[in-house]
């Protein structure tokens, strides 16, 4: 078995039960382009956890998984972009993100 890198990354809903209940329902039928954009990138492994507002990812990468390329190539997929656009009706970034970005990745302070 290939060595993988695991990233843990966070964003926010809006603070809307409807919003939140209609970001999941969404989850439960993700496009299949979405989902071939999102293998075609190298990632192996998703999870996405929620609670509250707040939504939890845990992706398993292949070795040679870049953030800089998979950004890249989503920018040229028309999907990919209509997906986002999408699901920008429901997320809100976390405090003191950077402009242009959603997730954000989580630095590990522990591990067993």
């Amino acid at each position: 078995m290939a060595a993988k890198n695991r990233y843990c990354l966070a964003l926010d809903l809006k603070d809307d039960p409807a919003l939140i209940e209609a970001y999941k329902a969404h989850h439960r039928k993700v496009w299949p382009e979405i989902i071939k954009s999102i293998r075609d990138s190298g990632i192996q492994h998703m999870e996405i956890y929620h609670c509250a507002n707040r939504l939890f990812m845990i992706i398993e990468t292949d070795p040679d998984f870049s953030f800089e390329k998979k950004n890249a190539d989503d920018l040229r997929n028309a999907k990919v972009q209509e997906w986002e656009h999408v699901m920008e009706t429901y997320q809100q970034v976390l405090p003191g993100t950077e402009k242009g970005v959603k997730w954000r990745l989580m630095e590990n302070v522990f591990s067993l």
